[in-house]
């Protein structure tokens, strides 16, 4: 029997729901995802809360809320402790995720889920890996190795790959099989045949031909550009610090290539410190981005056409005028979007441009309907300071709790100390004196309720029901270094935290920015004002497709060419995850599954592995070729037992039978390209073809698989006459081969 993997949803299956998916290996119970959405509804949660405590460690995937969001409230409300893994971005930038989605509903809302340490609880102890790496697990996970790998949708966004007793489970959702301007695409397709596959069916009706980047974004920047021109204003409503980094890339471009003078704002609580993150994270973008740097040290996001701001005010007291404007959130839920869409709903001239899905439930998803509305009724919430009767009873009310504490402090410090002068009544110390006994003699002046005891010769004993003279004993712990300090003497009080405040720096541990920090630490009473208002919507609505995630004949084609044995469908429409699930039935193989929510399912591959030992009477005479970081070679032998029962391969006793030649490894027409042209060949794609010189054609024909997930037959045409050219060609080809 293989490798036992079981499958359970905790969110997002048949729907657009946050993602977070419970993956069994062996009894090791990994927590893939831990998403929610910018409504923030704990009833999402209700799963994850059942199983968070049985969770061994947790696999985050992209830096965005519905990835990511849940997992500040999961550890302190749920319980979960499980040790979490990341690349360094996913961890930088989801931080900062948090952080804007904290910020942006306590400015309008009392929110309470979660806090700022919560969000810096939970990401305290991320272990951070790099693509490629792999990590080996340790204890319980003893033999797992988990690796990251490019998905191409959000900067660090990962494909994990799970490798357990040579069984490889991959979790892929959100990838992007193109090249961007900020990042490579995806590496999905050099896996193949892993035995199980979890992946999204999100984009699986999405059918549209994709444009050319090129003509995408000069589409985009035509469409920005002529409400510029024509005196009106673009709001972008963006994410925190994801696939907003594409789109301010394509804005610093064209601005410079057009010489535009267009404000441009990116506008969240933590613009600045994104920003700042993104320029050190150049060795996770695209080859361009990497080269540019390395000839020219070009920092791609030394952004000379966009201006960074944190606040509204800061915005508002910009000059009056056309202007673009990215902010968060881009479901328009919460944050400085939300304002400044009510504010320019009401202009025709102005244009509100979505460049991906809102997510559902939200204004973002209403306003995208076909037609869009003519009107939404929209909560408009502000803090304002609490004057006259209301500050004084806010006051009176933190006074009385400030009284109850230190009352409350006070009773346990009278106990503590009644309790060390308490008599051990265990005692067998001959020098205890009897409480209960009456000395008239010492009751004079001083009366019975102190009295003072010499006891010439002797040390009283600790547990006296009096002490020495007016004595009292400094019973502070001690250990090998030195007293033990009670943290409680060393807590600010809250009448220096203004004070405190004052000498903010840039940032909070080099993560706010200072209008940020000046927020948090702002203790000014204030309470929440809101009223409902109803907005007429006279403004443009539109969308462009800048999502990063591959289209549903991309999805289909990877799939086809992975080719895994079983295959899991997640986050996706009900409609969508029945149309992947049919096409991959028909096209890439038998097992194929789309599970409820707590719905286990078991994907325990068919195969049965088997550990084995080569003898080195076996390996003396193996003839080993070098496959990248491995060694290959044919054996002839037949299975035995060591000494203690382990299966070991040995050599046979008659002569080995001949056999085919096997050629190893997977040709990329598009590298073979590459690779001859270096060698000086003139070559070009001509019709699915390669054309190699004047009269050499070289073509694939068969399929990577057939139905049923079985591997299918592959061959490399090579066309043309006997000549000098053929023979070089076809040498070069074999070379980029082994044969066994």
């Amino acid at each position: 029997m293989g490798t036992s993997v079981q499958v359970t949803p905790l969110s997002g299956v048949y729907n657009e729901n946050p993602l977070s998916y419970l993956v069994s290996i062996d009894g090791f119970n990994f927590l893939i995802d831990c998403g929610w959405n910018d409504l923030f509804d704990p009833s999402l949660l209700q799963p994850l809360s059942r199983v968070a405590s049985t969770v061994d460690a947790v696999l985050l995937s992209h830096p965005d809320t519905l990835h990511l969001g849940a997992l500040p409230y999961a550890m302190k409300q749920f319980g979960l402790s499980a040790s979490v893994y990341s690349t360094e971005p996913v961890y930088r930038l989801g931080l900062l995720t948090m952080y804007d989605q904290y910020l942006s509903r306590k400015q309008v809302s009392e929110f309470d889920l979660f806090t700022l340490d919560d969000i810096d609880s939970a990401f305290l102890n991320v272990t951070r890996l790099t693509y490629s790496q792999n990590h080996h697990l340790s204890g319980k996970g003893e033999g797992i190795v988990i690796a990251p790998h490019v998905a191409g949708h959000l900067l660090g966004g990962t494909v994990w790959k799970i490798t357990k007793d040579g069984e490889d489970v991959i979790y892929a959702v959100d990838f992007n099989r193109r090249k961007e301007k900020h990042l490579n695409g995806t590496v999905l397709e050099s896996f193949v045949r892993p035995a199980v596959l979890i992946t999204d069916a999100y984009n699986a009706l999405n059918n549209q031909p994709p444009k050319q980047q090129k003509q995408r974004d000069r589409d985009f920047i035509d469409t920005i550009s002529k409400t510029l021109e024509a005196g009106g204003n673009v709001l972008l409503p963006v994410d925190t610090a994801g696939r907003v980094l594409e789109l301010l890339l394509v804005l610093e471009e064209h601005w410079s290539l057009k010489s535009l003078n267009f404000p441009i704002f990116f506008l969240n609580y933590v613009a600045s410190s994104t920003i700042d993150y993104v320029k050190s994270f150049l060795e996770w973008m695209s080859d361009a981005i990497a080269k540019s740097f390395e000839t020219s040290r070009d920092n791609a996001f030394l952004l000379k056409h966009v201006t960074l701001l944190i606040s509204k005010n800061e915005l508002d007291k910009t000059p009056d005028g056309p202007k673009v404007v990215l902010a968060s959130m881009a479901s328009l839920e919460a944050g400085f979007s939300h304002n400044i869409f009510v504010e320019w709903a009401a202009d025709v001239k102005n244009l509100v441009l979505f460049t991906e899905r809102g997510q559902f439930g939200t204004l973002a998803r209403m306003l995208q309907a076909d037609p869009p509305p003519k009107a939404v009724k929209v909560m408009m919430s502000r803090r304002a300071p609490l004057v006259g009767e209301e500050l004084i009873a806010y006051e009176e009310e933190q006074s009385r709790l400030k009284r109850e504490e230190a009352l409350k402090a006070s009773l346990i410090k009278k106990e503590e100390s009644k309790a060390s002068h308490l008599p051990d009544t265990s005692s067998t110390d001959p020098m205890v004196i009897d409480a209960n006994n009456k000395h008239p003699s010492l009751d004079g002046q001083y009366g019975s309720g102190y009295r003072d005891i010499l006891i010439d010769g002797f040390v009283p004993s600790s547990t006296s029901a009096a002490p020495m003279f007016p004595f009292y004993e400094n019973t502070s712990d001690w250990d090998d270094f030195g007293e033990v300090i009670n943290p409680d003497d060393y807590v600010i009080k809250d009448e220096d935290m203004d004070q405190a405040a004052m000498h903010i720096g840039d940032d909070i541990n080099g993560k706010l920015d200072e209008g940020s920090a000046s927020f948090i630490l702002d203790t000014t009473p204030s309470k929440v004002i809101s009223n409902e208002l109803t907005v007429q919507v006279k403004a443009s609505l539109i969308y462009m497709d800048y999502e990063g995630r591959s289209d549903g004949r991309s999805v289909k084609s990877i799939l086809a060419h992975v080719a895994p044995l079983k295959l899991v469908l997640v986050h996706g429409s009900a409609e969508a995850t029945e149309h992947l699930k049919q096409h991959c039935l028909n096209h890439v193989c038998p097992h194929v599954y789309a599970p409820q929510i707590e719905e286990t399912i078991d994907v325990t591959s068919d195969l049965c592995a088997y550990k084995v030992q080569l003898s080195e009477k076996l390996m003396s005479n193996v003839l080993s070729k070098k496959l990248g970081d491995y060694e290959i070679a044919w054996v002839d032998a037949e299975v035995g037992k060591t000494e203690n029962g382990m299966l070991s391969l040995l050599p046979i006793s008659t002569p080995a039978p001949p056999h085919k030649s096997v050629v190893v490894g997977d040709l990329k027409m598009a590298d073979f390209k590459q690779f001859l042209a270096s060698k000086g060949v003139k070559v070009e794609f001509a019709g699915g073809a390669l054309r190699c010189g004047e009269y050499v054609t070289l073509r694939k024909v068969g399929f990577t698989s057939h139905k049923g997930g079985g591997s299918g037959t592959q061959q490399i045409i090579i066309e043309g006459p006997l000549c000098e050219d053929y023979y070089k060609i076809r040498d070069y080809l074999y070379s980029q081969f082994y044969l066994l």
